[in-house]
């Protein structure tokens, strides 16, 4: 896995040799981001976002907005056997600064409250049999922690059947692989 553009490009991403993670795929994350900067859905420039990358993982989502100059990247995530492997890509970025790690449990704790910005875009990359999914969606426009125009992304696995409540929009998905991403606004 590499970082597809920006300041990075090329640059390899460290992936766990655990099982239960699953990095987003290069080809996933690089439409994710032709759809971002070429749909006419979507007025946000990632230079200037704020991005939210919940179940972070390894980081390429978040690692990919900060190559491309993101404002600043908050990645989430508690799973042990992966947050040595974030911290270690982060370290990879040399002087970057504009990101934050917090490790804590989307589900335990209401982390949402504690932020006191607004984000253009929030990854989501829950483990594909989460059944919190619904919860954690709700907790995101409950705490009005999305721009206004700001967009949901969801990574799923492709026979996953979402259904979400009427406060959420889907914009467009698409499927790649076995992968699924959604762009969900409130």
């Amino acid at each position: 896995m590499r970082i597809i553009s920006g300041n990075f490009k090329g640059k390899k991403i460290y992936e766990p040799k655990d099982i239960n993670t699953r990095p987003l795929k290069d080809l996933t994350k690089e439409s994710i981001f032709n759809i971002i900067n070429h749909s006419k859905k979507f007025k946000i420039k990632i230079d200037q976002a704020m991005v939210l990358d919940l179940f972070s993982g390894v980081g390429s989502f978040g690692i990919e907005c900060l190559s491309r100059n993101a404002k600043k990247v908050f990645f989430v995530e508690n799973y042990n056997n992966v947050l040595p492997i974030l911290k270690k890509n982060l370290a990879n970025l040399k002087l970057i600064k504009n990101f934050e790690i917090i490790e804590k449990d989307i589900y335990k704790e209401n982390i949402f409250e504690n932020f006191n910005i607004v984000f253009d875009i929030i990854f989501l990359d829950p483990p594909y049999k989460d059944i919190n999914l619904d919860k954690t969606l709700l907790k995101i426009k409950n705490s009005k922690i999305l721009k206004k125009n700001g967009i949901l992304i969801l990574h799923r696995h492709k026979k996953e059947k979402e259904i979400f409540s009427s406060d959420f929009q889907i914009i467009e998905e698409k499927i790649y692989g076995i992968s699924k991403i959604i762009f969900i606004s409130i």
